[in-house]
């Protein structure tokens, strides 16, 4: 490489770190052949779940230099969001629903998308090369990306972590056209720790390095619709969005700093969230609470049904708790009204029973009418 592509380089990482990110490196716009086959691996085993959309475009997933074949290299940027106490915490409080800490911050996407093209700017003004910009919006593997750029690694949670900042990273990156000096490769440094398989709550890792979407509570209290299968919902606990048990637990993590900037500042009133005020919400108070945040593209329906999982899991529920489950019996929606039947059968299976005349005999949904047979028996039991 020559001395001004060095150059740009090192002004490059400066601007970077003016524009408020953690860390940046360089990698070549091309992935080895085992990324690909990963991914094909994964898309056949059904790991995906409901996410439809990592089957198209798996040629441009597979590697940068098939989504924009003129890119010569990747900058790949990360952003801390380590919390300032540790989430696990959190599993204590059943009367209160844990929301991954991520999810408890300005939306990630607008925050770095915004970053990433003040850069790109910058770049395109300074060399004249051309550039894209993604932030987890495109076909782009970019934990892979990352780890060979040197950010970290893919551990065995298959999350990226760090040596830095541990397991809590946002990642976002700029294609361009000019060939800038790439960095070296991370290599994986878990060793023999086991961690973040052990305390997974539904077994979602069938091996190392390997993640089962559809066991994962991420995976369920976000993308997927729909009932979630009985035998995963007690597992759950109080977890209404997202799940940080794998990345929290990881060793790594004492090296990382809590994320006390402006740029990702807390929401107020999203540290654990009473679930009585939860599922209370109507479509105007979801979106009004949860404003500029991710869940609000989960939509009411799914997040309702998290908090009554939450709900149905509590250690001492309160009357004021089996009150709020019962009023969910009547919910517009049948996985609601299917999800509140379950939970009220946890936590006071007499009140259901008193209830079931006034809404099991109007009820049509299948889920829910399964729900009712499966908690009181027929209409006589």
């Amino acid at each position: 490489m020559t001395a001004e592509e060095t150059s740009l380089k090192t002004a490059l990482m400066a601007r970077a770190k003016l524009e408020g990110f953690d860390v940046c490196r360089i990698a070549s716009a091309s992935l080895g052949a085992d990324a690909g086959e990963g991914l094909q691996a994964y898309l056949a085993a059904g790991h995906h779940g409901q996410m439809s959309w990592m089957e198209t475009r798996t040629q441009e997933r597979s590697s940068p230099n098939h989504l924009w074949p003129e890119a010569q290299t990747v900058i790949v940027l990360g952003m801390n969001y380590g919390p300032e106490s540790d989430p696990l915490e959190g599993l204590k409080a059943s009367d209160k629903g844990l929301i991954s800490v991520y999810a408890q911050r300005r939306d990630y996407h607008d925050v770095i998308k915004k970053k990433l093209k003040a850069l790109a700017r910058w770049l395109v003004e300074e060399s004249g090369a051309e550039v894209k910009v993604f932030v987890d919006t495109a076909p782009v593997m970019e934990k892979p990306l990352a780890q060979q750029a040197g950010l970290g690694w893919q551990g065995k949670h298959t999350n990226l972590v760090s040596r830095e900042m541990g397991s809590w990273l946002f990642l976002g990156s700029v294609f361009t056209t000019l060939a800038l000096p790439v960095d070296e490769a991370e290599v994986d440094h878990c060793g023999s720790c086991s961690a973040c398989l052990d305390v997974c709550p539904t077994k979602a890792f069938p091996a190392p390095y390997q993640l089962d979407a559809r066991r994962c509570i991420s995976y369920l209290t976000i993308e997927h619709k729909g009932m979630i299968d009985e035998d995963l919902r007690a597992p759950m606990g109080n977890h209404i969005y997202g799940c940080d048990d794998c990345l929290a637990v990881c060793p790594w993590n004492k090296y990382a700093q809590s994320a006390q900037q402006a740029k990702l500042a807390l929401k107020a009133d999203m540290d654990l969230p009473d679930l009585i005020f939860l599922s209370q919400l109507d479509d105007a108070g979801f979106r009004a609470f949860f404003k500029s945040t991710p869940i609000k593209r989960t939509g009411l329906t799914s997040f309702l049904r998290n908090v009554m999982i939450a709900m149905g899991n509590m250690q001492a529920p309160t009357p004021a708790h089996r009150e709020a489950v019962a009023a969910r019996l009547g919910d517009d929606d049948g996985v609601v009204r299917a999800t509140a039947i379950w939970a009220l059968a946890q936590i006071d299976r007499e009140k259901l029973r008193a209830l079931a005349p006034q809404y099991r005999a109007q009820e049509t949904d299948p889920n829910a009418l399964v729900e009712w047979q499966k908690a009181i028996g027929d209409v006589h039991g």
